[in-house]
């Protein structure tokens, strides 16, 4: 086990949402930990909790529709979860950054590039406007911009998807955060602007050694990206481990559904395997295991009995009837 403190750990985090039909429970009680250096998967279907979990930790949520029920986010030692907005305002952009979805959405189309990317260095800094300016073009040269110097002052729609996730990453980066959380940051890009993004980001995280929590429904980002590896289903993390022991020894029915999902160079034909049914909704998780309603080897107990995550001998896995030899598994690697 590590020594080491982590940079964040989250302990029994429940958020939940207030809707017309009554509490949803779109987190209830995930445990996190990542340390400084290394790259932590977030993996999971739509609707497993994984941008949830993000924006709880971001102090983000939608309030007052949504609130943190229980649990605690520390960060460098200090709880999240009891400071107030304005200390919450200090740490983002500073020390916490994070990268949304879709830079479209996330840019403000009527500022330049230059006056978005000013913003937290005059909010987290006392740089003078001239040196604001130098340290954005700057970033923006780091992140393999071209003509960093015109683009300062060209508006979002200007700029190609890529071109765009690059800033929003030259804005994540600019105060140089311990911790950086990345969610999806591939999605609405094309593949081969995709390996140039993840490949930047590698560089950046190499260079900075900062931490990474990298929120994706991609294993092939994760393989290519992560340290470990954290897999959400329904709100609750079902397992956790390594990036290695993850692809090679899953012990949870859902990973090994997920892994088994992969095409692979050897089976260019036939039908790609898939997991049966859908992520429950929030509002309507079944009673025992989140998971029994898809799983081929559920039996009564699942489905009457919620399981604890239990520490098995290299991972944590939330199933009463964990998977626990390689020869058991049968999945695309």
């Amino acid at each position: 086990m590590r020594e080491k403190t982590p940079i964040l750990e989250v302990k029994q985090l429940k958020t939940y949402f207030k809707t017309a039909n009554g509490i949803v429970k779109a987190v209830d009680g995930v445990d996190l930990a990542v340390y400084e250096g290394e790259t932590v998967g977030i993996v999971g279907e739509s609707g497993c909790g994984k941008s949830v979990t993000s924006l709880s930790v971001m102090g983000l949520l939608p309030k007052p529709m949504a609130y943190i029920e229980q649990g605690s986010i520390l960060f460098t030692g200090r709880d999240l979860t009891k400071l107030s907005e304005r200390e919450m305002r200090k740490l983002r952009g500073n020390e916490i950054s994070m990268i949304f979805q879709e830079p479209m959405t996330s840019l403000n189309p009527v500022f330049t590039i230059g006056q978005q990317l000013s913003e937290p260095l005059k909010q987290h800094t006392r740089l003078g406007k001239k040196e604001i300016r130098q340290a954005v073009v700057a970033m923006l040269q780091s992140v393999g911009i071209p003509g960093a110097e015109r683009m300062i002052d060209e508006y979002p729609h200007q700029l190609s998807g890529g071109m765009r996730q690059r800033v929003m990453i030259s804005l994540a980066m600019l105060c140089q955060p311990k911790l950086l959380i990345a969610d999806e940051p591939t999605t609405a890009l094309d593949v081969t602007i995709q390996a140039q993004i993840l490949e930047l980001m590698k560089e950046i995280k190499a260079r900075t050694n900062m931490a990474m929590m990298l929120i994706t429904h991609d294993l092939g980002v994760v393989a290519e990206m992560c340290d470990r590896v954290t897999v959400m289903y329904a709100g609750q993390v079902v397992e956790s481990a390594d990036v290695r022991t993850i692809f090679n020894h899953p012990t949870h029915p859902y990973t090994q559904g997920l892994l088994a999902s992969l095409p692979t160079s050897n089976e260019r034909k036939g039908k790609l395997s898939s997991i049966p049914g859908s992520v429950p909704r929030p509002d309507d998780v079944p009673h025992g295991c989140a998971f029994a309603p898809r799983c081929q080897q559920a039996v009564d107990r699942c489905r009457e009995e919620r399981p604890p995550l239990i520490a098995l001998d290299k991972q944590l896995c939330r199933c009463w009837f964990p998977i626990r030899t390689p020869q058991e598994v049968t999945h695309a690697t």
